[in-house]
């Protein structure tokens, strides 16, 4: 094709992990064509340095080696040439994750910005990969799933695909092997799902059925009167292992890895709670087809992939999300209210437990998400607080605040509208990079704008303060009761634990609980408490023996020194927070009725 950008894909070495890629420029600079590979991908905020699995890499020009020069970690500068060139190079893909790419002989999965270099300055015109069959005979009946156009390929087949450009070309990632298929519609918009591992007797029906009601409720949530998707297909392609959970979001799909034990089973009518937070997985990834991939941060329109993009903001991209995804299983009917309040409560317990949310607001934990949020370490719930959880209280406390102030004639589903409208159909049938993206200001005149409130003493109160959401009072209303079964709750001293080679490591010390308060650091290996031996196993069964107010005896190795400790145990340390959330049968119940359904 020409006046286009040509990809090749070959999964070369199945043994050795290594997909072989070309790519050729008809015209390139004549100064000397440079090429670059991002260094993180969106959804995740995180430099990762996705050259670093570039093995070799080398160029030609009608069959001519030409000199190729690399500029600084992930850009390369080929000789000035003015006849066609092709760079060649081998990518190493090990990372079993939703963010790079994996090969093996049981498939084939990547990331475009993990093995497509861009051709500066060619990024508009048109982009066609060829996605070849790997050679070994094993894989004779391997398909391929990916959103990208055909050209010249079939569907689920080995052959060209076509993006309009390349931020179109990256955000399409493509699995390859043996997988289950399913295909339903949500109102008219054919979906995809495709399951890749082992699963014996997996329900698909059911899967599929379920996911059904939660993409059509969504759309219906963005588009109440059209019901129109803002895409032409959409495919759910999940990685399933022995245990494994994680999500990437992109515009027509998404990339999902799932524990086995979580996904239905032919014949089992029952929830399982694996099942239903796979669900909300789901629902998550795809409420992002709106919220992040459409209506977006300005600061990512366009994305700068070479380095970090700051945004006070993903406490309304991620934390939103995080709020609607469970809120949609509930409205689409997947589960019932005792579920969604039970789902409810875990992000209120998660952030309460630290300290951090104290002293860290989500709006800086948005902006320090390259630095903080995403390298944790074991003093992290000690210094900062999740956008995810908690922005996802500030959604919950914003609706229930404009639903109760407004006497139900608004609420955040209003809001969400007003977003899509306003900002994320620029990016409808146009390139997701360019248009208008949301700031600060933004967001605060537009919550005003739509509700009729001033919801900004909120906004600076909750997301860029750090008091406590009132989310009791803020609940009451809805007559819905939060209570705290603390007292109910296993006794303990202050940490979170892990096991670490049959030991009982400490993985967390909350600030100011018992474990600190004794001088038990994160890492220490628990040995003996009153000295009877600590396992990883035993610790609930011998802290149960003992009463609120209690000191005990605490050997743990730091290091490889025995150290001796008195913790004097305690009831109300963070890590027992234990709230629960309960609906009322009141007349109040319809205020309810309207948030949920």
């Amino acid at each position: 094709m020409k006046n286009s950008v040509q990809y090749t894909i070959t999964p070369k070495d199945l043994g050795a992990h290594l997909f072989e890629v070309t790519v050729t420029v008809q015209t390139p600079d004549p100064v000397g064509q440079k090429f670059i590979l991002p260094a993180w991908i969106p959804g995740s905020y995180m430099i990762r340095e996705f050259a670093r699995n570039i093995i070799q890499i080398s160029a030609t020009s009608e069959g001519k080696k030409i000199a190729l020069k690399k500029c600084d970690k992930h850009t390369w500068q080929v000789a000035p040439c003015e006849k066609s060139i092709t760079v060649r190079y081998e990518v190493y893909a090990w990372d079993l994750s939703v963010r790079a790419a994996h090969l093996d002989q049981t498939h084939g999965f990547f990331n475009g910005t993990s093995v497509f270099l861009r051709v500066e300055g060619q990024e508009e015109i048109s982009h066609v990969v060829d996605i070849q069959r790997p050679t070994d005979p094993t894989c004779k009946t391997w398909r391929v799933a990916t959103a990208l156009p055909e050209l010249k390929a079939k569907r689920y087949g080995f052959g060209t695909y076509i993006a309009n450009n390349y931020d179109e070309l990256i955000d399409h990632p493509v699995e390859m092997g043996d997988f289950a298929l399913a295909t339903f519609k949500a109102h008219g918009i054919p979906h995809d799902v495709v399951m890749t591992g082992r699963v014996p007797n997996l329900d698909m029906t059911r899967l599929s059925a379920d996911l059904k009601k939660i993409c059509e409720a969504q759309i219906a949530l963005f588009e109440p009167k059209t019901k129109r998707a803002p895409m032409q297909r959409y495919i759910f392609m999940t990685m399933v292992v022995g245990d494994g959970y994680g999500g990437l979001e992109h515009r027509a799909s998404t990339a999902l890895i799932c524990a086995r034990g979580d996904l239905p089973v032919k014949g089992r009518k029952e929830m399982s709670d694996g099942y239903r937070g796979f669900l909300g997985l789901c629902s998550h990834e795809y409420f992002h087809t709106w919220n992040v991939k459409r209506i977006k941060p300005a600061v990512f329109a366009p994305y700068d992939l070479r380095t970090e993009a700051y945004t006070p903001l993903l406490w309304l991209f991620e934390g939103f999300t995080s709020y609607y995804d469970d809120l949609m299983l509930m409205r689409s009917g997947v589960i019932d209210e005792a579920a969604y309040f039970k789902l409810l409560t875990k992000p209120i317990n998660d952030v309460l437990r630290g300290s951090g949310r104290l002293k860290q607001s989500v709006a800086e934990s948005s902006f320090d998400a390259w630095t903080k949020y995403y390298r944790q370490d074991e003093n992290s719930p000690n210094a900062i607080v999740s956008y995810y959880a908690k922005g996802s209280l500030v959604a919950l406390a914003l609706d229930l605040t404009i639903r109760a102030e407004s006497k139900g004639k608004k609420s955040l589903d209003h809001v969400m509208r007003a977003l899509w409208q306003r900002y994320g159909k620029d990016f409808y049938s146009t390139s997701l990079n360019a248009g208008k993206g949301v700031t600060e200001e933004d967001v605060d005149a537009l919550f005003d704008e739509v509700t009729g409130l001033k919801l900004k003493r909120v906004i600076d109160r909750y997301v860029r303060g750090t008091d406590d959401l009132p989310l009791a009072k803020l609940l009451a209303p809805f007559a819905v009761s939060m209570s705290d079964n603390r007292k109910e709750a296993k006794l303990g001293f202050g940490v979170r634990t892990k096991v670490s080679e049959g030991d009982c490591k400490l993985g967390n010390v909350y600030e100011n609980g018992a474990a600190h308060r004794a001088g038990l650091s994160a890492d220490d290996v628990l040995v003996a408490i009153d000295s009877l031996r600590v396992s990883a196993k035993n610790l609930d069964a011998l802290l149960s023996r003992y009463r609120s107010g209690d000191s005990v005896t605490v050997h743990a190795f730091r290091r490889d020194e025995l150290m001796s400790f008195v913790v004097k145990l305690a009831e109300n340390d963070a890590s027992n927070i234990v709230l629960t959330l309960e609906s009322k049968p009141v007349a109040a119940s319809r205020m309810r009725a309207a948030w949920l359904r």
